[in-house]
């Protein structure tokens, strides 16, 4: 029972914080921004539910903290009223009812009377905070911690591999892969494991020449300890991988913020590029993740940072460095997923406002309220699927069925 609770402890509370504050950064940027453009905003919550404590600051927004952890949300002035969704009709009704109960002066104050413009600029903040925050925490962890890095230099060549096939040899040193530049290892292995089954241009340093190499990295099927079961592209190569053989670099401020930006921009485009061979079928669906999965993540994660840490001391500065970096990747996704053109999504009302661009009028309110309501099953049923595959991958099915045997 205790070992049960503490696991329940392990892969719940990490998530549900790592979540509150991607999502709490997320509505804040979507805050500022709109404090910035002056709009009327009625409240800013962390956290769902009950308040557990609330209070209102000069300019008269409340501040409430939630008793449920699960991230938080911005609502603006007259976000109750149906013209959250307005067209022509709803917003002349909503301003005939701002001048009736505030003036005329007030109506300037509204989100929906703000310049289009401004509308975007406050949608896009939140997936852009999300950005920023992964580029804050990439930049602090290399400025406290810096990098250890192995070369990418090829030390072992798996026989009848892709790389073997492609005319490695023992000694290249890779210097692009798929068109980047290629500082370390790890960099070849992100650019592998999502182009299983594509020709990949890699330039390799063999002796005093570069050798342009193409390869066809490989599927397979892996377990690891942190993320699962897992279907990666492989090439067959090793490196060097004696304590003498990793470099350790150190950051200034300049070089950590350049390098930050550098890993945020790569992380945002492997995701692009993974979802994109997904919808494309190029991938297995079934790679997808919901939060279970993240969450299962995450556990795993601190787990392993436990494992490993000789002391409290080294839990906490190495474990939340770990935590804090599988935040930052999360914070890029959700970035990334929330500017997709789906209704109820920020790239949904860009859409929305792209059209009202467009034609010079919003779009009408029964058609953004269906757009709505598929964009909200499409994204509940992406969920739901994610979801089973968590279930399936960690023998949830498997575990229920022996029950019955």
């Amino acid at each position: 029972m205790i070992s049960f609770l503490q696991d329940a402890v392990i892969y719940s509370l990490p998530w549900l914080l790592l979540l509150t504050l991607i999502i709490t950064v997320h509505e804040l940027g979507h805050f500022l921004a709109a404090k910035a453009c002056g709009v009327a905003i009625d409240q800013f919550s962390i956290g769902f539910g009950h308040a557990l404590a609330s209070w209102r600051d000069r300019s008269g927004v409340q501040w409430r903290i939630g008793w449920i952890p699960l991230g938080g949300y911005v609502r603006f002035a007259g976000d109750e009223n149906a013209a959250s969704v307005p067209d022509q009709n709803d917003l002349n009704q909503l301003r005939q009812d701002i001048i009736k109960s505030e003036g005329a002066a007030a109506v300037g104050r509204y989100f929906h009377f703000k310049p289009l413009w401004q509308r975007a600029f406050i949608t896009v903040a939140g997936p852009a905070a999300n950005f920023v925050l992964a580029i804050v925490i990439f930049t602090t962890i290399l400025l406290v911690f810096g990098a250890h890095q192995l070369p990418a230099r090829v030390a072992q060549i798996v026989p009848g591999s892709a790389a073997e096939a492609a005319g490695f040899k023992a000694g290249d040193l890779i210097v692009r892969a798929d068109g980047r530049n290629v500082r370390a290892f790890d960099d070849v292995q992100e650019v592998v494991q999502i182009r299983g089954g594509l020709p990949t241009l890699f330039i390799v340093q063999r002796g005093h020449e570069n050798i342009s190499i193409i390869a066809t990295p490989r599927w397979k099927s892996v377990s690891d300890s942190i993320a699962g079961e897992q279907r990666i592209g492989q090439l067959g190569i090793a490196p060097n991988q004696d304590p003498k053989d990793f470099v350790v670099v150190k950051y200034d401020p300049w070089s950590a913020l350049v390098a930050g930006t550098r890993q945020t921009w790569r992380t945002l485009q492997m995701s692009v590029f993974g979802l994109g061979r997904i919808l494309t079928g190029q991938i297995s669906a079934d790679q997808l993740h919901g939060p279970l999965g993240i969450a299962h993540m995450t556990g795993n994660l601190v787990k392993a940072s436990a494992e490993a840490a000789p002391n409290l001391k080294s839990l906490l500065l190495f474990g939340g460095g770990n935590l804090l970096k599988f935040a930052a990747i999360i914070s890029v996704g959700i970035g990334f997923m929330n500017l997709l053109p789906v209704p109820v999504l920020d790239g949904g009302h860009l859409m929305f406002y792209a059209i009202e661009a467009a034609t010079s009028r919003p779009v009408s309110a029964h058609i953004q309220a269906a757009g709505f309501r598929v964009g909200l099953a499409l994204v509940l049923g992406l969920m739901l699927f994610a979801t089973w595959n968590d279930l399936q991958q960690s023998q949830v099915f498997k575990f229920i069925g022996g029950l019955f045997l």
